[in-house]
């Protein structure tokens, strides 16, 4: 049993920028580089393993071999998870995602719940997290059709460090100058309500999927997208912070100044996700060498591997399920 470093897939949706390959690090060669997905096994954008003895597989072949790495609270033997760091040059597309009962029926995929910590930010950045009030189909529909949805939606400013929870079916999209971490549900099923006009690289508009967008989207609830006051842990070389707890994935941030212990148990994998700094993995298995990692990489613990070590100085995302 070995911690992975993993190697993401990247995605060059048109809003995206430049900073994943210029401040993180990523050796991808596309341009705008708008996604990588850090973690995954999902056909769309699997991630592979950097290291040791599964050098080279995907993380997807690596997990059908030996379901015992995710855990005994992952019953149907497939990662719940898919981690990604997202770079908003531009606007991101209206959009809103189904739940799990509605994307298995209709899409043969999982729905998508799904949180953002915010890495860094613009000076007045903003998202779009519901909407102004209570809206109905025939509202939105000519909305879209006049280029008016931007007065009925509800805007955001956000600053570094700031989290969002996502459940399935809340109307939102990440703004220009944003940069995130997002932890989502394995899938990658989104629809389109409106996306500003845009053309393509090869001077198409991208579709929209408004008929089943309207069918999965919340049109009661204004969500409170308030600062909740943030419970941060400290200990000697380290600080700790929840910032996520639902059905799919627990996420918490760790500042990590000296030494960070912590136990990976039979219950579930974990995953880190490295925002700033550098630092090692140790573990307590004497012939495992320490794994290193520096600022944008990711590395997936498989459940089981008992208790850890983090030294270094870095600031870390921690997920599992």
């Amino acid at each position: 049993m070995e911690i992975m470093k993993l190697i993401p897939t990247g995605k060059d949706y048109l809003w995206g920028g430049t900073r994943l390959r210029e401040e993180y690090g990523k050796q991808i060669d596309l341009t705008p580089l708008a996604e990588t997905w850090e973690c995954s096994v999902h056909p769309d954008g699997p991630s592979y393993v950097a290291n040791g003895i599964y050098k080279g597989q995907a993380l997807a072949e690596v997990l059908s071999a030996h379901p015992e790495y995710l855990g005994t609270k992952v019953e149907n033997g497939e990662l719940p998870v898919l981690v990604k760091f997202i770079d908003a040059k531009k606007d991101l597309s209206v959009q809103v995602h189904p739940d799990d009962a509605y994307a298995r029926e209709h899409e043969g995929d999982n729905g998508k719940t799904e949180m953002w910590y915010v890495v860094d930010a613009d000076e007045g950045a903003h998202l779009i997290y519901g909407f102004q009030h209570k809206v109905t189909e025939e509202i939105l529909r000519k909305a879209v059709e006049t280029g008016t949805l931007d007065k009925h939606l509800q805007k955001v400013e956000v600053h570094k460090g700031d989290t969002y929870f996502v459940p399935a079916g809340t109307v939102h999209g990440i703004g220009k100058g944003i940069l995130v971490a997002e932890i989502q549900e394995s899938s990658n099923v989104t629809y389109r309500v409106y996306d500003y006009d845009r053309v393509d690289k090869n001077g198409k508009k991208r579709e929209l999927h408004f008929d089943k967008a309207v069918q999965v989207m919340d049109m009661n609830v204004e969500p409170d997208v308030s600062q909740k006051p943030r419970i941060v842990k400290y200990y000697s070389g380290c600080s700790r912070e929840l910032l996520c707890r639902c059905k799919y994935f627990e996420t918490e941030r760790i500042q990590v100044t000296k030494g960070f212990a912590f136990s990976v148990m039979d219950t579930s994998f974990q995953v880190l996700m490295c925002l700033n700094g550098y630092g090692e993995v140790q573990t307590m298995d004497a012939e495992q060498k320490p794994m290193r990692f520096s600022k944008g990489e990711t590395l997936f613990l498989p459940a089981g591997m008992g208790r850890c070590l983090v030294v270094g100085d870095a600031e870390l995302i921690k997920v599992r399920c």
